[in-house]
């Protein structure tokens, strides 16, 4: 791990403990959504807001104005918005951005209020500083990365040939729908929306900014934050959705648990005694020669299938 920002996944189990494990936040949670589609989206509510991944386009041009919306610079003043200053944090940072502007509803923990009250005053800008240099957001976020000795601490700036995904969120503040990007000037507002019309009026603004991709572009995500579904199952009496609920968190913290782990070494030495095991009985010549056999048969069959593949070496 480097000692700045590491890069985490969109998934909705990192994202809800994240918030939930070491920062004190309470009843809370992140639902993968599947589709571009308000009736689902409603049927999380509370809705406290959405998270986006997205490929970034490395070589479109800054502008005054942004492509969908319009820029509320008096909005950045009023609500937490955070110009993003460091590479790989824009994943917590948006969900921070949700987050912290919705102090009023969801228990945001100490941490993060103290957090709050120490910015409040600061411009977008003092705020992502603040935000990149806080050593319990830093902290919690890279306990989330994923471990690999292959991960290089080096930064470089993004190339039009490299892919870079970004993350924004999405929320309704203030009676206005919000887009909260920390690499853009100010939040953009798309227009009046309360929190019961948030489904309705995201999606459509979801779906134009996914309509500027070539039709076979699907590399995206879209994560819901909202309150806690265990909350949901307990006040309605549904004891099989809260079963569901809570095979759910043991499932994320098995995943989380194991992204923690770098398994090289292990997979290196297992290979090692399996080679070994076959050394001592002879069979090791065998083994290698029906690999590569079924390499070949492997490398045959995708071919007469017309799939793409690269020559077999002998």
């Amino acid at each position: 791990m480097s000692a700045g920002w590491n890069t985490i996944e969109s998934d909705a189990g990192v994202f809800t403990y994240l918030l939930t494990t070491n920062l004190g936040v309470r009843d809370v949670q992140f639902e993968e959504l599947i589709a571009l589609d308000a009736d689902l989206l409603r049927q999380q509510a509370p809705i406290y807001g959405v998270i986006f991944l997205f490929k970034y386009p490395t070589g479109e041009k800054p502008s005054d104005t942004p492509r969908d919306g319009s820029f509320d610079y008096e909005a950045a003043e009023s609500l937490f918005f955070a110009a993003q200053t460091i590479q790989n944090a824009c994943g917590t940072q948006a969900l921070l951005s949700v987050l912290l502007n919705k102090e009023g509803e969801v228990e945001i923990g100490e941490g993060l209020r103290e957090f709050r009250e120490f910015t409040g005053a600061f411009p977008s800008e003092l705020r992502g500083e603040a935000l990149s240099n806080s050593e319990l957001i830093r902290d919690v976020h890279n306990s989330f990365a994923r471990s690999s000795p292959f991960i290089s601490g080096e930064q470089r700036m993004a190339t039009e040939d490299d892919d870079v995904y970004h993350f924004i969120a999405y929320t309704s503040l203030n009676g206005a729908l919000y887009e909260l990007d920390g690499l853009q000037p100010a939040p953009i507002s798309h227009g009046p929306c309360t929190p019961d019309q948030f489904p309705d009026k995201v999606i459509p603004v979801l779906q134009r900014r996914i309509e500027r991709y070539p039709a076979n572009e699907i590399r995206f995500n879209l994560l819901a934050m909202v309150r806690d579904l265990r909350i949901k199952a307990q006040e309605i009496g549904d004891q099989n959705m809260l079963y569901q609920e809570e095979q759910k968190r043991k499932a994320w913290k098995w995943e989380n648990a194991l992204r923690r782990h770098n398994f090289v070494g292990f997979i290196g030495e297992v290979v090692k005694e399996v080679a070994g095991q076959k050394i001592k009985l002879g069979a090791y010549d065998k083994w290698i020669e029906d690999a590569k056999a079924k390499t070949r048969r492997r490398y045959e069959e995708k071919k007469k299938a017309g799939q793409d593949v690269e020559e077999v070496g002998a």
